[in-house]
């Protein structure tokens, strides 16, 4: 068994090990340290891991169904992109089990194994280059969550688990359709049934395009509603809202970044022809997603909802930039998917700590929290100021990249999309910031305003909610879970290279064979060939 393969089915054994323990606290430490080691092989397979190759590194295939004109493998490999992912989804499962501690008290044993079997899903998702084996992962991820979900969640939880099932499951049968429909045609042309993604490349580019533009609309349709993408995003606020903390946290963090990376492993990839014309409608729904979903977030009174939408906005940047299909854009699409997952990820790990305090998600419940919990509100206040996208945090570099490979992109061939795009920042300002002041700063219901202006210094005034008077900042545990995440804020917001050279060759070298084959040339087979180092950024700047 590779590396890889250990990454992938490490957690699948740490899963089996928690729900045979008996207690809950040897159930929660079985999972630590089963996400801790997932997260260590993880960085092995970082330091073996070629930046250089803009192809596959660390292949391994066996044969997995051998029938007469059936070939089904078992073929995970690793590039630039799906490292990137790897390294998030390891990570930031270590830091919810840290940071959600105490947030599930039933049933623990059982939770802690789903999170381990969601775990396994999602990094077979992100290494998978069998479509079949691809599909079979894709769909192990939306068991765990759904009861996780289900189980876990609020008073709406059977609704929004039932939502959020049905909701990827229709999208999921279309993409399996096309999956078979590919094996079918490279069965004509190769002579025998695969979905090994490295010969359906060649595969389907000889399909008519009219049978491109199907295929690629039914991969598209499973994609966004994962991602979400207006107007398929209706099951992502009650998802978030009903589910507890750690998986509103894995699904905001992890889970929406399989639609992005489907988008550019998948539709950009096998129908290239029909993702130029395709471009116009997914950029258009991207930058109405990243409006709306703005708008909507700034009339919301429970704040998990209003982080759920900000999502939404979020995401639809990241599509902007996959579209875009130019350098600027792929790699600002992806530097993006890390940059949401801890941003948003730790927006909700930290409402969920309060949570667990005051039990109530109506934001004009709290008020005045500065003063009682001053730890609390710093380590908040970054999460905001990363979401909003202030420079030298991680979430700057990443829509700065999007929106320049948006105003560049010569297949989009328009400024429009950079410039309507890029309200969704202004109002990111208004909608984060309004909901921080009002958190932290302002007043519950039933304070005076005299007390908030500091004018009525009787015993009774107070600038918070009489409830307030008895939280604890934050822990030692909670300390430990959040300093990490502020860290890499800092660290990709001052030094963006350091990641961005991971992804760099892959993502380039995506652009470079797009922009050819949109040019008439024809579409150079993708191997794994090394391609020199870059030394530069798009815009100017310089490792």
């Amino acid at each position: 068994m590779g590396l890889l393969s250990v990454l992938i089915f490490f957690p699948l054994v740490g899963a089996l090990a928690a729900l045979l323990m008996r207690g809950a606290t040897a159930a929660k430490m079985v999972a630590l340290a089963t996400a801790l080691v997932t997260f260590c092989i993880s960085l092995v397979v970082y330091m073996k891991f070629d930046s250089n190759l803009a192809g596959f590194d660390m292949k391994e295939q066996v044969q997995w169904v051998v029938l007469p004109g059936l070939h089904l493998s078992y073929f995970v490999g690793i590039d630039g992109m799906s490292m990137m992912l790897v390294l998030l989804t390891t990570f930031l499962m270590v830091i919810t089990l840290i940071g959600t501690w105490n947030s599930v008290t039933k049933n623990v044993p059982a939770f802690m194994a789903l999170l381990l079997l969601l775990e396994t899903g999602m990094l077979g998702v992100f290494l998978s280059l069998d479509l079949f084996l691809f599909y079979v992962f894709w769909e192990v991820v939306l068991i765990p969550m759904y009861f996780i979900i289900g189980l876990w969640g609020g008073k709406r939880r059977i609704y929004s688990a039932v939502k959020f099932f049905i909701f990827t499951m229709s999208g999921s049968l279309l993409m399996l359709v096309a999956i078979i429909w590919l094996g079918v045609e490279a069965g004509r042309q190769l002579g025998e049934f695969t979905t090994d993604i490295t010969k359906l490349y060649q595969v389907s580019r000889s399909l008519p395009i009219d049978v491109q533009h199907y295929l690629f609309l039914a991969f598209a349709l499973s994609f966004a509603i994962k991602v979400p993408l207006f107007p398929l995003h209706t099951w992502l606020p009650d998802a978030h809202v009903e589910a507890p903390t750690a998986g509103s946290v894995i699904l905001a963090g992890v889970l929406l970044k399989m639609g992005t990376y489907g988008l550019i492993r998948f539709n950009l990839g096998l129908f290239p022809q029909a993702s130029f014309d395709y471009s116009g409608l997914m950029t258009t729904l991207a930058v109405i997603g990243i409006i709306y979903g703005a708008l909507v977030a700034m009339v919301q009174t429970d704040i998990k909802k209003l982080i759920a939408y900000s999502s939404v906005t979020h995401m639809g940047f990241i599509v902007l930039g996959i579209f875009s299909m130019t350098r600027e854009g792929l790699q600002g699409a992806v530097i993006q998917m890390v940059n949401h997952g801890l941003s948003t990820g730790m927006l909700f790990m930290m409402f969920g700590m309060m949570y667990d305090r005051r039990h109530t998600r109506e934001i004009s419940d709290y008020g005045g929290l500065a003063r009682v919990v001053p730890l609390f509100t710093v380590f908040f206040g970054i999460a905001v100021f990363s979401s909003v996208g202030l420079p030298g945090l991680n979430g700057f570099i990443g829509e700065y990249l999007t929106m320049m490979g948006a105003y560049q992109s010569s297949v989009l061939n328009s400024w429009s999309y950079a410039i309507f795009s890029a309200t969704g920042v202004i109002l990111a300002a208004v909608y984060l910031l309004w909901m921080y002041q009002r958190f932290v700063f302002g007043r519950a219901k039933g304070t005076s305003a005299a007390a908030v202006d500091g004018h009525d210094h009787s015993s009774h005034a107070s600038t918070h909610s009489p409830s307030d008077h008895a939280l604890n900042d934050l822990s030692w545990r909670e300390i430990v879970a959040v300093v990490p995440l502020v860290i890499f804020m800092v660290w990709i917001g001052i030094r963006p290279m350091h990641f961005l050279a991971t992804s760099q060759s892959a993502m380039y070298k995506l652009s470079d064979d797009l922009l050819q084959q949109k040019s008439g040339i024809v579409f150079p087979e993708q191997q794994s060939q090394p391609s020199k180092p870059m030394q530069q950024l798009p815009g100017g700047l310089r490792r």
